[in-house]
């Protein structure tokens, strides 16, 4: 029997992933290495990992950026245009991770079962983010293993407002390359 992971990952185009799978993410900034958990959030991952094999990622920005908070990154250009993305998916916050620090989660509206290609990574324990019984949380699909220093910095980088969107970066900072580390 597949595991759902694997289930998942066969809507994507096809690679073969060790497990956990490990992403890069090179930034203006520097590089964060992230871990993700295909055990606890496989359709969360196969998303994530879909939009970095079509590079969905590469060139765009941490658009919302809030000290003490998070920093969010996914869906933006440096000229602040939003990219098309795929279909939702199906939220995956009662998997039983927390928006911890150094965690990395899906960014959403208030539909549980909104999210794309936006993600975000918490800076500070973000526990009233997480799912509790009668209320989808944040789905948190893995975390930061190398580069917290780099999430730090971005985290006090200045802010301002860009049109209807606040909390943007005055210089950007941009994502430029996202790709799998370890593919077998």
């Amino acid at each position: 029997m597949l595991k759902p992971f694997a289930i998942a990952l066969a809507l994507t185009p096809p690679l073969a992933l060790a497990e956990p799978v490990q992403v890069n993410l090179s930034t203006s900034a520097g590089e964060i290495q992230l871990e993700l958990d295909t055990d606890k959030a496989p359709v969360t991952v196969a998303n994530f990992i879909s939009y970095v094999q079509k590079g969905h990622y590469n060139g765009l920005i941490f658009h919302r950026v809030i000290p003490g908070f998070m920093i969010q990154g996914g869906g933006f250009t440096p000229e602040m245009q939003q990219l098309d993305t795929d279909a939702p998916i199906k939220h995956e916050s009662d998997n039983g991770l927390s928006n911890l620090r150094g965690t990395i989660a899906m960014a959403r509206t208030q539909n549980p079962n909104s999210a794309t290609s936006q993600f975000f990574i918490n800076t500070v324990d973000n526990r009233r983010l997480d799912g509790m019984p009668g209320r989808p949380g944040y789905t948190v699909f893995g975390k930061v293993t190398s580069g917290m220093d780099v999430v730090d910095t971005i985290s006090k980088v200045p802010t301002d407002s860009h049109g209807r969107h606040r909390d943007v970066p005055v210089t950007a900072v941009v994502i430029n390359k996202a790709s799998i580390v370890n593919p077998e």
